[in-house]
């Protein structure tokens, strides 16, 4: 039995998932990754279920709830209040199924997705769309991808193209599609920008969220762009953008550094993005190009990696069959260590990397598994930030939150969160049966961190671990381990 599978499963299973699982803990020692790579693909290739949180029976107290200009204030604020307690219900919802699902690559490349299109809009309708729009097409064809996304109601409304019109061009959706979704900035002019608002003027959607083409919006002239001259519309400027090879680079490289390393490795990348523009953008035969290469799995890539917030606090859940007794807590989480999913800080999503990593942030993903693991109260003081917090700072008339963590305050509020999990701790510690007192801190490290070669000495961790039965030793063991530096990194 080879002796590094255990390592390149442990890494294959950080990068095209959310980590491993206890249950898999032995199986990881002896199947060979393609085998797993396989097993996961398949299970990701399978249709996603929707993610569904709207209820809109509730949203009908109103006579019209999209149409501001209709409502009067108390039906404003209603209206806020229904879509921010539906935001979270949906962010909790989608986190459970990065946790738990079998379809982990398909989560996972969601996740980048959310990261690479990001939009920030507070309407519940348009947000359910569009995290249906990014599951959906994870693993298919970019293409299809850029244009669904697009034309979807949150990406019209935060880049502001359904205001854009052949009388008052904007060039926001133009500049950025061109910038942040493809080719990058320096690969394009400020005519291209120009061009390219005109060629989109008319795009808008209903009230329900649904695309819409209004052509008396539209710029039917001929426009130049990316060296073309035409009477270009939205679609024909995207299929533009595609023809172009630069496309292929920025997209891989974006991806490289996601799933395989920070540091690029410029042949590697020229190698998949010419595979990548070959077959017409396709998701899935890119990310089997990945995870199957012989360079994915060397030294240089393991344990390199800083973990985004969602990684670590997912992976928390996977690695130990952790589940939340409180779901809301983990929006406390999610806001302090600097990745609220749906409320990306702008429209480049998270820069990633050791932008996640701060004297706080640090701090607080240290002591965030004693934490969660003893069952104690979170308590810390961010700054105020209502608009980070998505309009999220507690209310106190909101029941889907624990009372303790309704404290708001002028200037700044206190988060007290009362931290309640159930562990299944007799499976994780089972998992460790076969191996002797003397070895367990070596296969509990082993396990959880990558790579093999740790800073933290036994004989350091060992004064932090409960001496006094067997299974109190591995969960404090467990304990010590997760909160080690080197467990930040994947």
């Amino acid at each position: 039995m080879p002796t590094n599978y255990y390592t390149q499963n442990k890494h294959l299973f950080w990068r095209a998932a959310f980590g491993p699982m206890i249950e898999d803990n032995e199986q990881l020692k002896s199947t060979t990754p393609k085998i797993y790579f396989e097993a996961i693909l398949n299970a990701s290739l399978i249709a996603p279920k929707p993610i569904t949180i709207v209820n809109k029976a509730d949203y009908a107290l109103q006579a019209d709830i999209a149409m501001e200009d209709k409502l009067n204030a108390d039906q404003k604020n209603l209206k806020r209040k229904l879509y921010i307690r539906d935001l979270k219900a949906l962010n909790l919802a989608w986190v459970n199924e990065m946790a738990n699902s079998q379809q982990q690559l398909l989560e996972k490349m969601a996740l980048f997705w959310h990261g690479h299109f990001a939009t920030r809009v507070i309407n519940i309708f348009y947000q359910e769309q569009y995290l249906e729009i990014l599951r959906n097409n994870a693993l298919g064809n970019f293409g299809t991808l850029l244009k669904t996304i697009s034309k979807s109601a949150s990406m019209l409304n935060f880049l502001n193209n359904n205001k854009n019109s052949k009388k008052s061009p904007n060039e926001n959706f133009a500049r950025e599609v061109m910038e942040l979704f493809t080719l990058g900035r320096g690969n394009y002019t400020e005519a291209d920008v120009k061009n390219g608002a005109r060629a989109f003027t008319g795009w808008d959607n209903t009230i329900a969220g649904n695309f819409m083409f209004n052509p008396k919006k539209h710029d039917d002239g001929s426009k130049t762009f990316l060296g073309e001259t035409g009477n270009f519309n939205g679609d024909a400027a995207i299929d533009i953008i595609l023809k172009q090879e630069q496309t292929a680079i920025f997209i891989v490289t974006k991806l490289y550094k996601f799933l395989v390393n920070e540091t690029v490795d410029t042949k590697n990348v020229a190698y998949l993005a010419d595979r990548f523009y070959k077959n017409n953008y396709e998701i899935k035969p890119l990310l089997t190009d990945i995870f199957t290469s012989s360079w994915f799995y060397e030294a240089k890539n393991i344990g390199v990696k800083i973990k985004s917030p969602m990684e670590f606090l997912v992976g928390m859940q996977r690695n130990i069959n952790l589940k939340y007794n409180n779901q809301a807590v983990q929006l406390v989480f999610q806001k302090v260590l600097g990745q609220i999913l749906f409320y990306p800080p702008n429209v480049a999503g998270w820069a990633g990397g050791k932008n996640y990593i701060d004297s706080t942030t640090l701090m607080v993903r240290l002591k965030l598994p004693q934490t969660i693991i003893s069952q104690n109260n979170f308590t810390i003081t961010p700054k105020p930030d209502d608009d980070v917090m998505m309009g999220m700072q507690m209310q106190n008339d909101d029941s889907n939150m624990e009372s303790a963590i309704q404290n708001r305050k002028a200037k700044n509020f206190a988060t007290d969160a009362k931290v309640r999990t159930t562990i299944n701790w007799a499976m994780y510690c089972n998992s460790f049966l076969n191996t002797t007192k003397q070895n367990l801190l070596t296969h509990i490290t082993n396990y959880l961190i990558q790579p093999l070669t740790q800073q933290t000495t036994t004989k350091t961790l060992e004064t932090f671990i409960d001496q006094s039965s067997r299974n109190a030793y591995i969960q404090s063991a467990t304990m010590a381990v997760m909160s080690m530096p080197e467990y930040q990194l994947c």
